[in-house]
């Protein structure tokens, strides 16, 4: 059971690594065009606070590793593209706007829950149970974030604005880490990343519906034009 858990682990590592390096080519635009443009600090800031609590969470249980690893990676990536952020803000607004939240959440938050477990809470298995709820809290509703795009891609009745590879690694990415921690009798890792595997799944669902609506679509009017080009001949 042990080896069946640690290869799943790996996996799960792999996918998440996935994941996190996933907003590259977003930066790599904004570094090249040197201004954040109408992209939102917020979704990076909060992935870092939930990539560093869940590394907490990591070293703090016991056989955490393979969520400490995965999670400080994260917690890097996540803090090169903040920094990116502040360097590269459109404007004086936003680069403020992304201090605050850096400093509220971040800084503020992520060192009370540290300050409150260590010096708060006797008993390892409490502060494992304060630190995994909180996790889990935040991870369902970062999980959750992306269904914005689901409302927007139904009314377009376009993908555009829902990439295929981002559904898809956070469906698999929520399928093996659930995976994982049904095998580790891990609550806290299960709940949020069950619901993430049902999140993505719908995604995915929706992409495939609306894509081939989208091919009809385009057929349909190419179909159109040809009749109308016959039609004027």
């Amino acid at each position: 059971m042990d080896s069946i858990l640690f290869i799943i682990g790996i996996i799960g590592n792999i996918i998440s690594v996935l994941v996190f390096t996933s907003p590259i080519t977003t930066f790599w635009r904004i570094v090249r065009s040197k201004s954040t443009e109408e992209f939102e600090p917020a979704p990076y800031v909060l992935t870092l606070l939930t990539t560093l609590l869940w590394f907490y969470y990591g070293i703090t249980k016991p056989d955490g590793l393979l969520v400490a690893t995965v999670n400080g990676f994260g917690a890097v990536m996540s803090t090169i593209y903040v920094v990116l952020f502040l360097v590269y803000a459109a404007d004086h607004a936003t680069r403020f706007k992304t201090v605050k939240l850096v400093a509220a959440l971040d800084i503020g938050f992520f060192g009370l829950v540290v300050t409150a477990t260590t010096l708060a809470i006797d008993g390892l298995d409490m502060k494992i149970l304060i630190i995994g709820l909180i996790c889990a809290c935040l991870s369902v509703s970062m999980y959750g974030s992306p269904m914005a795009a689901v409302r927007t891609v139904i009314t377009t009745r376009s993908v555009e604005f829902m990439p295929f590879f981002l559904s898809f690694f956070l469906f698999l990415n929520g399928a093996v880490w659930a995976t994982y921690a049904v095998l580790d009798r891990d609550i806290f890792l299960g709940v949020p990343n069950g619901i993430g595997c049902f999140l993505g799944g719908i995604q995915l669902v929706i992409y495939a519906i609306y894509r081939n609506r989208a091919a009809d679509d385009g057929s349909q009017a190419a179909s159109t034009h040809l009749l109308s080009s016959n039609a004027r001949v």
